[in-house]
């Protein structure tokens, strides 16, 4: 069979040389079109290749039968509608280490530029001005770096930062103690590396728990005349606190390659003198554009010759691949991932998954799929999916052990899962019931009968008269209504659970209201994606 090869902007010739000397592949290269072009002739292209510049919509892709992938040569696919895609069936590729060494690099320039005043250097002395006094910089040795985002990017800087003398502290909820170590690390949270840290760079996705890690509440505890460095995302460092910081004096300076906007619009903040800017060239080399073609090349060919899936970024329909009876737990299990992350403080370095019962005899990969990409989304966002979900938790040297035994009693069908890290333990059991459907009826040591909803309350406390009233005021008072609940405890005045299903979610006043009451020790509130 011959597949035909659609590549829409411009790649390197040679990192695609292996879909050009194939002889199955047609590749055909037509750059620049518009979309109304490339609905015309996308009909019977069973794979297409973009990078940056060409939008693929659903239109095109519901135009294009035959297509099987969409490769994106390079990391982000803001181009691409994965939801499209995914509805009819097309999986979407990309190359998310090909940029790595480039990133890294970058990151070192940006932040000798920065230290050295070199931009505005240049500027004066070839217009002609000669101003040696006026450019006197910082030297990197000695300084301390914060790295928030410890990926392969970030590891990258700190192993560079430490050739340079620098001493190096970190946040990633998923760095370890013993890779922390290993690498002359020390682990820190954000707040702490605002304190000490002299730089600061980000290499973290932009997701909503860091879209902003570095704002308002981080300039104002930060150390004086700390630089900050961003070749990541635009929205991790807030650009409006961040102009705010520098009008104030509170920081030393800022180098940015991507922004909230591209291209960008904020002339107050890219023509700040104390602001290197660029392009989002972070990507920008010719090793890593022949790096990334190469990738998602074979990516390709291991896709439409062996079914091989190693960088999607998306699920492919789910209903071709999975059996009707086995769809209630998947769904369970990937509830079960987002409980577990948001009821304990840190996440795991180790999990345990056991399965019992007649799942047990079938494959259960696709049910431990989704409870680590249910997991691990907080952290990644929408990149983590069943498809990559192993990939990206090797990434972050979290084990996971898979067991499977007979019937257990009382259920047909039982999953349970173990989370730990240094600190803490999560245990979660779950079933589906005849009649009633998902439930998750183990936590910890307590036996519950938790139907996963949008809106949950999970309160760890010690059993006394009149508890349950004083959190009824506080929710009545803030209009939070109580849909069920259900107590447990160990014996009378003892520790106890009580875990509650709300109409709305309850908000930061209110929780710190719940977590005042006597006897109450730990107030958790999750939300579900029902």
């Amino acid at each position: 069979m011959t597949y035909k090869v659609l590549v829409l902007d411009p790649v390197s010739e040679d990192g695609i040389s292996e879909l050009l000397e194939h002889p199955n592949y047609q590749v055909d290269v037509n750059t620049g079109l518009t979309e109304d072009e490339i609905i015309e002739i996308i009909y019977d292209y069973h794979a297409i290749v973009v990078r940056s510049q060409t939008k693929i919509t659903e239109n095109i892709i519901q135009r294009a039968r035959n297509l099987k992938v969409i490769a994106r040569a390079g990391v982000g696919v803001d181009n691409i509608d994965i939801d499209a895609a995914t509805k009819f069936g097309v999986i979407v590729i990309n190359a998310p280490d090909g940029n790595t060494i480039s990133a890294t690099e970058h990151t070192m320039a940006m932040m000798l530029s920065l230290s050295r005043d070199i931009p505005e250097a240049h500027k004066e002395l070839s217009e002609g001005t000669w101003n040696r006094g006026a450019h006197k910089g910082v030297e990197l040795y000695g300084k301390t770096l914060g790295i928030i985002g410890v990926g392969k990017i970030g590891f990258g800087v700190a192993r560079r930062a430490q050739v340079f003398g620098m001493n190096v502290v970190a946040f990633d909820p998923y760095l370890s103690d013993e890779k922390a170590k290993e690498s002359g690390i020390e682990k820190l949270e954000v707040d702490q590396i605002a304190e000490v840290a002299d730089f600061v760079t980000v290499h973290t996705p932009l997701t909503p728990q860091t879209k902003g890690i570095v704002g308002k509440s981080f300039f104002e505890n930060c150390k004086p005349g700390l630089r900050l460095v961003n070749v990541a995302r635009g929205g991790i460092i807030d650009e409006a606190d961040l102009l705010e910081a520098l009008k104030a004096d509170k920081i030393g300076g800022a180098a940015l390659d991507v922004f909230e906007e591209e291209p960008p619009t904020n002339m107050e903040l890219l023509s700040h003198p104390s602001v290197v800017v660029t392009p989002h060239l972070g990507a920008s080399t010719i090793e890593a554009q022949e790096k990334v073609a190469v990738s998602v090349s074979r990516e390709i060919i291991e896709i439409l010759e062996n079914n091989t899936i190693i960088h999607a970024v998306n699920a492919p329909r789910m209903s071709e691949n999975i059996n009707k009876e086995l769809q209630p737990y998947i769904n369970i299990a990937s509830h079960m991932g987002s409980v577990g992350i948001q009821l304990m403080n840190k996440p795991p370095n180790e999990i345990r998954l056991k399965y019992h019962g007649d799942i047990a005899v079938d494959d259960t990969s696709m049910l431990t799929r989704s409870f680590i990409a249910s997991m691990l989304r907080p952290h990644f966002g929408e990149s983590v999916n069943i498809i990559n979900a192993l990939y990206f938790l090797q990434e972050q040297d979290v084990t996971y052990k898979v067991e499977k035994k007979g019937k257990t009693k009382g259920y047909n069908n039982y999953l349970e899962v173990e989370l730990t890290n240094a600190d803490e333990s999560l245990v979660l059991g779950a079933s589906v019931l005849d009649g009633y459907g998902e439930r998750i009826v183990k936590l910890d040591d307590y036996q519950v009968d938790i139907k996963p909803t949008q809106h949950i309350l999970v309160i760890n406390h010690i059993d006394r008269p009149g508890i349950i009233g004083d959190m009824g005021m506080i929710l009545g008072k803030h209009q939070v209504n109580i849909a069920s609940m259900q107590l447990g405890r160990s014996n009378e005045g003892g520790a106890a659970l009580l875990s509650l299903s709300l109409d709305s979610r309850v908000s930061d006043q209110a929780l710190d209201e719940l977590s005042k009451i006597k006897g109450f020790r730990d107030v958790k509130q999750v939300d579900l994606q029902i």
